[in-house]
């Protein structure tokens, strides 16, 4: 039978451990490094390190990472656990706080009960005194971030002035937690309180602007889905950067001979003369195209129904 991937990465790393080429204190390639040097999905590379943590191996260090543990910690003698002063100071908000420093820094799947615990300096099973599991403590992650993103109060008469506040305010959420996009779900919502300042925001200025309610919804929805699908790119393009250590520019460079020679035979004129005059693509703008479109729609169906008022 073919030994997964993590596996190997583990093998290797307790090689480097043993051998004393990695030495007590000495730290270990985080999740990103490790997606990077051997070509793993971030899921894995999380495996990895959380594999070698409960062999002992290694420990997180808050501030520095994860490191080498020391010989002596490779047998611990049975203790009866004592509550540590990290413990007795333990809260949903700091939980969730380290929970969402590390997905920011290594992506949703990073942010496990095990390394959300070592973070914090406290027993994975203290967590649980606060939070259900995992699914409840990305929901509370969710519910924090989108608080944070306040739609001022004072806002513009208009519709169409509304919704760029609000879609640029979505956008900027998405951009500061490239997790975001893949944790929120369109088809079985979340429900999180502080989301529904955003729908309420966008609800409000269509249902004035006398669209029915049906409609009014339908187009919130597709104006979150359109910006969420956008958005999802950005962790996607985190991720491809990380395995390959290359921005989305220099990677386009290493394809530019390739596409050059597709086009050669004068198959696909237009988009000869789009390579040839060097298309700048950049996830914002399309972001505010696409957004300024959806918009230009949305104008044609709230004209239409002012004109049958």
């Amino acid at each position: 039978m073919t030994e997964p991937p993590y596996a190997r990465i583990v093998a290797e790393l307790r090689d480097r451990i043993e051998s004393g080429a990695l030495a007590p204190g000495d730290r270990v390639p985080s999740t990103r490094e490790i997606t990077r040097q051997w070509g793993v999905a971030m899921a894995t590379a999380s495996k990895v390190l959380s594999t070698l943590q409960q062999a002992g191996l290694v420990k997180a260090v808050p501030g520095t990472g994860t490191v080498v543990e020391t010989r002596e910690a490779k047998s611990p003698q049975p203790q009866p656990h004592r509550r540590t002063h990290s413990e007795s100071t333990l809260s949903v908000a700091r939980i969730v706080a380290t929970a969402i420093t590390i997905a920011d820094a290594e992506g949703i799947a990073a942010a496990s009960m095990r390394r959300v615990a070592a973070d914090l300096g406290v027993a994975p099973m203290s967590l649980y005194r606060h939070v259900v599991d995992k699914d409840d403590l990305v929901t509370h992650m969710l519910d924090t971030v989108l608080r944070e993103a306040r739609l001022p109060s004072d806002a513009p008469p208009d519709w169409r002035s509304r919704l760029e506040i609000a879609g640029r305010l979505l956008w900027h959420t998405f951009t500061v937690h490239p997790w975001l996009a893949s944790a929120l779900s369109l088809t079985r919502p979340q429900p999180v309180s502080g989301g529904l300042a955003y729908t309420e925001w966008v609800c409000g200025a269509l249902d004035a602007a006398g669209l029915d309610l049906a409609t009014t919804f339908t187009a919130h929805i597709t104006l979150f889905n359109y910006i969420r699908g956008t958005a999802i790119n950005l962790e996607l393009e985190a991720e491809a950067e990380a395995v390959t250590g290359m921005d989305n520019e220099q990677w386009m460079d290493t394809q530019e001979a390739e596409m050059r020679r597709i086009i050669a035979g004068g198959e696909f004129p237009v988009f000869e003369r789009l390579v040839t005059n060097e298309y700048d693509f950049d996830l914002t703008n399309l972001f505010e195209f696409g957004l300024q479109r959806l918009l230009d729609g949305m104008a044609v169906l709230i004209n239409g129904v002012a004109d049958r008022a």
